[in-house]
């Protein structure tokens, strides 16, 4: 049976894809076919477009999309390759994370060209956003009838870091076996880390380690898609500095200024401090943007201002990192776990407000959103000595249906009583889903919480152990496969 809500999203389904499956899966199939023929035109059209134009800021939003798409048709086809041999929830959630994904970067795309006079572009990208919804409708309903294969986790690293990974993790520096080394002074085989990274094999099935030295690198560096099982290790986050200051003020897109851009799946960062010096005074400068599956972030510290770390999306987990910012500073649509971290806010500009994230979640369907577990939130000096002027909340809904849990963690004064502020008036508060469990600290009481019907305040464990890494999103559909450090989920 086709599902009930696949009519809601894309009512022209079944007469304008000529579907004449009865099975989910055929269903599934025949979306997919016909998104990946209509973002092949969506990017001629973009291209198109680009050569007419010369605003520089429309150039770079139409770049954006060109890149997107680019990443979209190859999750798709991935989608295809895993539903020709579809076997277990496991296959189920890796087409739940890439299409939740695709749908991410048609939003993304979206967004920045919505200034540029284009409609057929924004028809096109309105039409790939309907099927998208619509097979994240069908993958819903395939994956609900295999719950019960997703199992329960135990303690350590998730189970798609290998052996040697693991190793890797858990050892200081001096032990790290590197394929490159990177070093200012010339003693390394290259001097910048996009040489390096430049090196690295294009889908790699094994492990390219990537030493940089102690320096500061001055560099915008991208890991591209191909770019696959790229590790960087630093030789601590204190003395290896990857430094960038682009921004939206000067022209660039949101999603252009990361200092360290990552779409190559099986990335992993370690004892590095990535930055984005632009200032609050410059608005939107990313320090990470992570749009690469199956991502681990350790011991980094992460610093900016406005929109520090971009967990754009896919599947990612941050353990004992530092991450500084003040507006949106943790945002994105990717499927997140944040443990054991330092999360600071730090002063913003006069009449701003910090809020630590802003999560992205734009379907009911999509496997995403934000756990920040065991971590530590607290004020920065320059912060603290002003926190009255200066509220700070938890989050904000940048989208409709945005999720974000807090919990086990260690919530500071500075955090305003209420905890959770709007985004635009009564946008999003019945449809998004925050939630906070067991907190301690000052700013963790709930009496003068928000009264919003999106809001929970999770005094059940078994509610709260649907947002562990084991059943973080939808019950556990797709993190059996991954997990990350905890114990008996809580």
């Amino acid at each position: 049976m086709i599902p009930r809500n696949v009519y809601q999203y894309y009512p022209e389904a079944v007469s304008t894809d000529g579907v004449q499956e009865s099975n989910g899966a055929g269903l599934l199939k025949t979306f997919l076919v016909k998104s990946l023929s209509q973002m092949r035109m969506a990017k001629a059209v973009a291209k198109a477009v680009n050569i007419k134009i010369n605003d520089r800021k429309h150039q770079a939003a139409l770049a954006d999309c060109l890149e997107l798409m680019d990443m979209s048709i190859d999750r798709v086809t991935d989608t295809l390759s895993a539903l020709a041999n579809w076997s277990s929830q496991s296959d189920a959630s890796d087409a739940n994370t890439w299409l939740s994904g695709v749908l991410t970067n048609h939003f993304t795309c979206l967004d920045g060209v919505d200034s540029i006079d284009q409609p057929s572009l924004k028809n096109l990208l309105q039409d790939l956003i309907s099927r998208m919804r619509a097979s994240l409708a069908v993958v819903a309903s395939l994956s609900a009838s295999d719950s019960d294969l997703v199992q329960p986790l135990n303690g350590g690293f998730p189970s798609w870091i290998l052996g040697k990974d693991r190793k890797i993790l858990e050892s200081s520096v001096s032990n790290v076996e590197a394929n490159v080394v990177v070093a200012q002074d010339g003693s390394g085989d290259y001097t910048t880390v996009q040489e390096a990274v430049n090196s690295a094999p294009d889908k790699s099935q094994t492990r390219y380690v990537i030493h940089v030295k102690s320096g500061i690198y001055t560099e915008n560096v991208e890991v591209g898609k191909k770019k696959k099982n790229v590790m960087i290790v630093g030789d601590g986050m204190d003395f290896t500095i990857l430094t960038g200051s682009l921004n939206v003020v000067d022209g660039s897109t949101t999603f252009r200024s990361a200092t360290l851009a990552v779409a190559g799946d099986g990335f992993i960062l370690q004892d590095i401090w990535i930055q984005n010096t632009a200032g609050p005074e410059k608005h939107q400068a990313v320090a990470l943007r992570v749009s690469a599956d199956q991502s681990v972030i350790n011991r980094c510290r992460i610093d900016a201002y406005q929109d520090t770390l971009y967990t754009h999306n896919y599947r990612q987990f941050y353990r004992d990192c530092s991450i500084i910012g003040t507006v949106d500073f943790i945002f994105g649509n990717g499927a997140v776990v944040i443990q054991s971290c330092q999360i600071i806010s730090r002063k913003p500009m006069a009449s701003q407000k910090n809020m630590v994230t802003a999560q992205g979640r734009v379907d009911p369907n999509q496997n995403t959103g934000i756990s920040i577990q065991n971590c530590d939130i607290i004020a920065s000096p320059d912060l603290e000595s002003e926190q009255s002027k200066f509220p700070t909340y938890l989050g904000r809904p940048w989208k409709e249906y945005s999720r974000t849990v807090v919990m086990q963690s260690d919530i500071g004064g500075h955090v305003d009583p209420t905890g959770w502020a709007e985004w635009n008036k009564d946008f999003a508060l019945r449809t998004l889903y925050y939630g906070e469990y067991a907190n301690r600290g000052p700013g963790a009481g709930v009496s003068k919480r928000v009264n919003w019907p999106g809001y929970h305040v999770i005094t059940d464990p078994n509610e709260a152990k649907k947002f562990t890494v084991a059943e973080l999103i939808q019950g556990g559909t797709w993190l059996g496969s991954t997990g990350v450090s905890f114990t008996e989920g809580l």
